[in-house]
């Protein structure tokens, strides 16, 4: 007896108990014996009769994918407690599978009596539901514990499609020719090589541009361009790389946004081949991929329509799926892009050539890439500074022209900025020479209310028009934020202080009444996260919009531990995920409007408990901006 007493008082929780509990407790252990590799538990199907003690030797638990490799392995020995979280949380039935090691010896405790002392004891039954929550915080973790029904399938589907690399894929070798090559010549060699795409390289031999049949066809013959010309004079540009280390995923996604038919593979510094847009979809045919491919052949306004009506649709499967809600968020970015991208080249060509060069830029979630399914409209347009007598020429063209794109976004579903963080808005069409104003006096003469207003304008992304106008801006940004600042920060961060996790003082959810739901808002549950990373890039002069983007270049940096690195974006793509699926729910089934509201009986006890631990997470991230920024800013 006393020898299960000294052992049970070196064991988290149980040290946490009274020693006359103890004295019970060690009273209804139960010594078992367990002789090298024994399979104890099998994730999903063995029923916990109660929760095992490991006095000597240890267990291996882990998680069998579809083809029965273990996944996400931790090795537990002496003094750890091994079930508890499988019966408060999974249903009675083991989580994980389970071998024990040689020499593995357990005090077994029935589930009973386990569960009494957690009903008895509140911070003996947190200890189990928080390391749970830590857990879940682990995208791999949480993959598998929140695995679908048809699991092999859908595993199977999400692997391949999301995981694979650009290395696994079979890719053309380079055929190159020099800058000089007559057009007659480079077809020639194209002919003879049987292929699609030929690359320019210059007298360095860096790759300059491309030549494809339809290079061809519309800068050749449509043109009635001499065939003796150099490929230089009607080559395409620009040269679009990936890394062999990308994801599959994202070579198809920068093909959309680059709108390029072709990416040149690169390894260590070095170009190994090409591949093409149809090669990539044509390996994806069930892929939302395919679905993007669609949207961009659609021809009207009413077509695209139908084509964001079905994204709802797009988004729940791929979550269920357990497919990552950053991926979820590019893939809803990317029709959202390719959608305001075909509004704006109808009205363009309805209209005529602008009158200046411009950049329509996008703002807000928009500008991030963190898009959800109740999205409204927040854009902005730049355009050249202009000579006087052209200025008022060339403001009433943009107006009218972002009052058109306004108006056919609103109608495919993408409604007005409430705000009126809108192009067709007169003060957010203007001249780069006034934005620049715009921006000097934010930063310059600061105070809480504008901060808060016009915090959007620095998440800001070019989607359409002249680049080097968005680079301008960026570079003038980049200026102006090495200069003293006053109180800006200060009132950017304090500012992301307004939202609090909706937690109580005994570290419960927080709601409020909505009908007869207890609700909480997860929109703003998120708010800091976004506002805190914001303030971080632009102290730091990491000039990436999107959150999980910022965060990595910050952890590049050192502004970030890799620790809060990973606590951060888990914490942050975890509600995303929530929220998407809701919102998808909301659309699909109970064909309502999307809100972000979200429902606590609708919540399962894993994703309570993975909330709280996320809430945590974010209160501790606000505490030290809070000493960070405000306090040193003040004095």
């Amino acid at each position: 007896m006393r020898e299960k007493l000294d052992f049970l008082k070196t064991v988290k929780p149980f040290d946490i108990l009274p020693e006359d509990v103890l004295i019970g407790v060690a009273d209804l252990l139960q010594e078992v014996k367990y002789p090298k590799d024994t399979a104890i538990y099998h994730q999903e199907v063995t029923k916990m009769k109660g929760v095992d003690l490991i006095a000597a030797g240890e267990y291996e638990a882990f998680f069998y994918d579809s083809e029965q490799n273990k996944r996400v392995v931790d090795h537990h020995g002496a003094g750890y407690c091994y079930g508890g979280v499988s019966v408060l949380l999974n249903r009675k039935k083991s989580l994980r599978s389970v071998i024990a090691k040689k020499g593995t010896v357990v005090y077994f405790l029935p589930r009973r009596d386990f569960k009494q002392l957690c009903q008895a004891y509140e911070e003996f039954f947190h200890f189990f539901t928080s390391e749970f929550g830590r857990r879940m915080l682990n995208d791999e973790y949480a993959h598998f514990v929140k695995r679908p029904t048809a699991f092999e399938e859908n595993y199977i589907a999400s692997d391949q499609l999301y995981s694979r690399k650009i290395e696994s894929l079979v890719y053309r070798e380079l055929v190159t020719c020099s800058a000089d090559t007559p057009v007659y010549a480079a077809a020639r060699i194209m002919a003879d090589k049987k292929v699609s795409c030929l690359f320019v390289q210059d007298e360095q031999e860096q790759i300059i541009g491309y030549l494809t049949d339809i290079t061809i066809r519309d800068n050749v013959v449509a043109k009635q361009v001499s065939v003796q010309e150099p490929v230089n004079q009607v080559m395409d540009n620009p040269i679009v790389c990936i890394d062999t280390q990308a994801y599959v995923y994202e070579a198809i996604l920068l093909m959309f946004r680059t709108k390029t038919r072709y990416l040149l593979i690169q390894g260590n510094g070095q170009f190994l081949g090409f591949i093409s847009r149809n090669k990539l979809l044509s390996e994806q045919a069930q892929s939302p991929f395919v679905f993007i491919q669609s949207v961009k052949l659609a021809q009207s306004v009413e077509e695209l329509k139908r084509k964001w009506d079905k994204v709802p649709e797009i988004v729940y499967q791929l979550l269920n799926r357990g497919v990552k809600p950053e991926i979820v968020n590019q893939v809803i970015t990317t029709v959202s892009d390719t959608i305001a991208l075909k509004v704006i080249e109808g009205v363009i060509e309805e209209m005529g050539t602008p009158p200046a060069k411009f950049v329509f830029m996008v703002l807000g979630s928009e500008g991030r890439k963190e898009q959800t399914l109740n999205t409204d409209q927040d854009n902005a347009i730049i355009y050249e500074d202009k000579a006087n007598e052209q200025r008022e020429l060339v403001r009433a063209y943009f107006l009218k022209f972002a009052d058109q794109v306004s108006e056919r976004l609103d109608a495919i579903g993408f409604s007005y900025c409430k705000g009126g963080f809108m192009a067709k808005n007169s003060k957010w069409t203007h001249s780069l020479s006034h934005w620049k104003r715009n921006y000097s006096s934010w930063m310059k003469e600061p105070d809480p209310e504008k901060v808060m207003k016009f915090s959007t304008f620095f998440d800001c992304r070019y989607i359409y028009g002249e680049h080097g106008i968005m680079d301008e801006l960026r570079a003038y940004l980049d200026q102006e934020l090495q200069k003293p600042l006053g109180t800006f920060l200060y009132h950017m961060a304090n500012n992301a202080l307004q939202y609090e996790p909706p937690l109580t003082f005994f570290k419960n959810i927080k709601t409020f009444t909505k009908g007869s739901q207890e609700v909480f808002d997860i929109k703003k549950t998120m708010t800091p996260l976004v506002d805190l990373v914001r303030v971080h890039a632009l102290s730091n002069r990491v000039f990436r919009t999107n959150t999980g983007e910022r965060l990595h270049a910050l952890k590049e940096i050192g502004e970030f531990s890799e620790t809060d690195y990973h606590e951060l974006i888990h914490s942050y793509y975890y509600l995303m995920s929530i929220r998407l699926k809701r919102q998808a729910v909301q659309i699909i089934q109970d064909k309502t409007v999307p809100d972000n509201l979200i429902s606590i009986s609708g919540l399962t006890k894993i994703e309570k408990v993975t909330l709280k631990e996320t809430f945590n997470t974010i209160a501790n991230f606000q505490s030290s901006i809070k000493i960070k920024f405000t306090n040193s800013l003040l004095g």
